[in-house]
């Protein structure tokens, strides 16, 4: 899910479209790396050093890359590590698929390490414009012919007011969030303690699923989806369309030569999910009526606010639960009895000293949910890619050196290698639930960027930082607290999917205390 545009769980900050002023995308030419010019380095500390790697010829340099990353014996992760062992740097050039014939230009420069990581951040350095989906951008088709939020600048004068219509999508009705997660999420373990008498495990995702988009339609339109002409169908649709988008970068487990000439080599022709976008666009454009006024109010044509909103409920929402949610049932669930009796007695303990209720208040009352949520966030962040186009000549800073990057180059960051560095964590590859407590856990917290940004910030009109990051902590962290007022513990099977994990619950030990 590159930046991600999640929903806000904030007030709508003030417009401030009115001092924005569209600039033109910068673009990378030829001859850029040949050019003479000053760097610009804000520090200039540390010894500079040419970025290592090559691209290898064209086009068959690109597609050697797009094999390995995709088929070679380290998956994703070995092929970023084998480039930073074999070039002695964290700071490397290498083609990223898809590639050839899919990406005009594979070349990027990749930054995997907590370091250097955050540049991409600083939308004074470096341009967001169309590089959500990275080297490729989708087809508007697939999007009601509008580029929606997501691949959006701030510096073009459409990003404010689009930004607000999301500030704006979960403010309007905040105090719906928590009862109906309860009460859907409620439903779910009904339904899988059912399934596990009845088979003897359940499948969390294809629960989650159906939950996860019943919540956000009720909690934040006040629809339930199944009553109207969707029916049950809404995860299906979505779960389509989103491949329709993305399946040149996924890996679905097809033999290699059908999937990579299918999937990677050309793009899906957009017209055989038209009929099933539609399905959504004609719900949310009923459903969300409210908020596409609020659209108009703040200059969003209806129709660019109907799609923007399907978007970011449909990719970027539902699309984050889909991968969020497993992911932290299964790292949950791989921490063992001793965690999970830590975290039922501090959800019990809290949730009794208000009352019986959970609230806000009482949430934030949790401080080892909080963390436990964190280190899940960090270990396996839901978007592990983002990316941006250098806007000028500047040095990128890892640990140890700086490298020169030119205007126009593509940079592109690995969450995974950034959030796992060991220079900054420490047992980086182990799901440690108590990381984040104290003072010296809440240092940590700036490392923590699953969010296009760090923990410890907040989403404004000018930036790419996802608008619904407080909104995304509340939601996991109402899992965890839904999960262990009903379980003292619960086991899992794990397995791969095309979007994060395949988790099926094998055990459910009801509360006892």
């Amino acid at each position: 899910m590159a930046t991600a545009t999640y929903l806000s769980f904030s007030a709508p900050p003030p417009s401030c479209a009115g001092r924005q002023r569209r600039r033109q995308a910068t673009r990378a030419s030829a001859s850029a790396t040949d050019r003479p010019r000053e760097v610009v380095s804000p520090k200039r500390r540390l010894p500079l050093r040419k970025v290592p790697g090559d691209y290898g010829p064209p086009v068959v340099g690109a597609l050697r890359d797009r094999l390995e990353y995709f088929y070679g014996p380290g998956g994703r992760d070995g092929f970023f590590t084998a480039r930073v062992r074999a070039h002695g740097s964290t700071v490397v050039r290498l083609n990223l698929p898809p590639g050839p014939f899919v990406a005009r230009d594979p070349r990027v420069v990749a930054l995997l390490d907590a370091a250097s990581f955050p540049v991409l951040f600083d939308t004074s350095l470096v341009d967001k414009t169309d590089l959500f989906t990275g080297t490729f951008m989708p087809s508007t088709d697939l999007t009601g012919g509008y580029r929606v939020l997501s691949y959006v600048d701030p510096s073009e004068p459409n990003h404010g007011p689009l930004k607000a219509l999301l500030f704006y999508l979960l403010s309007h009705r905040r105090q719906h969030v928590i009862p109906k997660f309860r009460e859907v999420y409620g439903d779910l373990f009904g339904l899988m303690e059912n399934e596990l008498a009845r088979a003897g495990k359940a499948d969390f995702g294809q629960y989650n699923d159906a939950a996860a988009f019943s919540f956000l339609c009720q909690a934040l339109l006040g629809r339930d989806p199944a009553e109207s002409a969707l029916q049950g169908d809404g995860p299906k649709l979505i779960t389509k369309w989103v491949l329709f988008q993305l399946s040149p970068l996924l890996n679905l487990g097809l033999p290699k030569l059908v999937e990579d000439s299918l999937l990677h080599s050309f793009r899906l022709p957009s017209a055989l999910v038209r009929k099933d976008y539609d399905r959504l666009a004609d719900f949310f454009r009923d459903a969300a009526r409210g908020v596409v006024d609020e659209g108009e109010r703040l200059g969003v044509p209806r129709e660019e606010a109907v799609h923007n909103i399907v978007f970011a409920m449909c990719f970027n929402s539902f699309g984050g639960m889909k991968i969020l949610f497993p992911s932290l049932v299964k790292w949950l669930g791989r921490a063992g009895a001793r965690t999970h009796g830590r975290l039922a007695t501090e959800v019990r303990d809290t949730v009794r000293a208000h009352g019986g209720e959970v609230t806000m208040k009482a949430l934030s009352e949790m401080p080892l949910v909080k963390s436990a949520v964190y280190e899940a966030l960090r270990i396996e962040p839901p978007v592990a890619m983002q990316y941006g186009r250098a806007k000028r000549d500047m040095v990128v800073e890892s640990h140890d050196y700086g490298f020169e990057v030119r205007e126009g180059e593509m940079l592109f960051g690995y969450q995974p290698m950034a959030t796992k560095d060991p220079r900054v964590f420490a047992r980086p590859e182990e799901y440690v639930p108590d990381r984040f407590l104290g003072e010296d856990g809440a240092r940590l917290l700036r490392h923590v960027v699953w969010s296009n940004g760090p923990e410890t910030a907040s989403p404004t009109l000018q930036d790419k930082q996802c608008a619904g990051k407080d909104f995304v902590v509340l939601i996991a962290r109402l899992l965890v607290a839904e999960l262990f007022l009903r379980y003292d513990s619960f086991d899992v099977q794990v397995g791969a999917s095309a979007l994060g994990s395949s988790v099926t619950i094998t055990s459910l030990k009801k509360a006892t205390f």
